[in-house]
């Protein structure tokens, strides 16, 4: 089986890590995971990392994406944990100024999601950048953004995460027709999967695609992946 990298997803609301499902983020609540004694985020982290020495943690700040303050103090406690991890962070940017700056940070990726953009002109501005990430959105109802940037893959940064939120926390699988169908149009990009992940079995799968990495919670917090699993695939 190819190499297949397993990012982490911590969901921030509030302050804490909430459990994701479905999209339906009005709906989301503190975790409650054998991990880790609370929802604060250092320490979900940390109880992920009993698991296997994740060196990257994808973000996505779910307050920042629907216009609230930003988790920023979250941010910066996980940035200060010892082997300070990598973070892909997705907290709603849609403007130059604030891309901009977070492109600046060290040890940060900034993920412009889809779902945030007015237009294309974010993306064809920054595509270049080796720290952008472009998250392709898919909700419930389809793609959340402007066509123009599902339809265009000249446009897209060498990494693309594929998003399915109607699968987040739902243990149903990834989207795997829609990510063949991206990753055919993606020519040498990295393609990371989000959304449905559950076992080794699905890890197979995307790894048979030549899908480079996925976005991984429930089945780290549910054991459905466990620690001898992630050590067998190896750098996370």
């Amino acid at each position: 089986m190819a190499a297949l990298r397993i990012i982490p997803v911590l969901d921030l609301k509030g302050g804490v890590v909430v459990r994701a499902a479905r999209g339906r983020r009005e709906d989301y609540r503190p975790i409650v995971t054998p991990l880790s004694a609370s929802a604060d985020p250092v320490a979900v982290a940390e109880g992920l990392r009993t698991l296997h020495p994740f060196s990257t943690f994808y973000i996505a700040d779910l307050d920042a994406i629907e216009g609230r303050p930003a988790n920023e103090a979250a941010l910066t406690r996980l940035r200060a944990m010892p082997e300070p991890p990598e973070l892909w962070v997705d907290a709603g940017i849609a403007g130059d100024a604030e891309l901009a700056a977070a492109l600046a940070m060290p040890g940060k990726y900034a993920v412009l999601g889809s779902e945030s953009q007015r237009d294309e002109t974010l993306l064809r501005r920054f595509r270049d950048r080796q720290n952008l990430i472009l998250s392709l959105d898919f909700f419930a109802d389809g793609f959340r953004g402007p066509p123009s940037i599902l339809d265009d893959p000249a446009l897209w940064p060498d990494r693309v995460i594929v998003m399915t939120l109607a699968k987040v926390g739902t243990a149903a699988g990834p989207d795997i027709a829609r990510l063949a169908e991206i990753k055919a149009r993606a020519g040498e990009r990295e393609i990371i999967a989000a959304g449905g992940v559950r076992n080794m079995d699905d890890i197979a799968a995307l790894a048979s695609l030549g899908i480079a990495g996925a976005l991984v919670a429930t089945s780290l917090h549910d054991n459905t992946l466990t620690a001898q699993q992630l050590a067998s695939l190896g750098e996370g």
